[in-house]
């Protein structure tokens, strides 16, 4: 069995028509596995708001989350951070 994703960080594109980012929290966070969604703001341009999205759980199915993604109108431009494990791994603050 492989180890559960616990957080994925990704950069996706959602058309300006079409489902709020309120809805697009919604129904991200009825997923199996998922028990909270992020969604911050990055850019918007006219036909489309360039959106983070941030998701933590216990066990994330990324097949089901990224299907309802699509089914939402949105496009995964890229994935910026996964972790996976029994516990989540925070990043060392390192100061330069």
């Amino acid at each position: 069995m492989s180890a559960p994703l616990r957080r994925l960080v990704l950069d996706v594109l959602k058309p300006m028509k079409g489902p709020s980012i309120v809805d697009v929290a919604r129904e991200l966070a009825s997923i199996k596995g998922v028990s909270g969604v992020n969604i911050t703001v990055k850019e918007i341009d006219v036909e489309t708001i360039t959106l983070s999205i941030t998701v933590e759980g216990d066990d994330i199915d990324f097949e089901s989350f990224s299907e309802r993604l699509e089914e939402l109108g949105c496009a995964i431009h890229s994935i910026d951070q996964v972790v996976a494990g029994e516990k989540i791994v925070e990043e060392p603050d390192i100061e330069e």
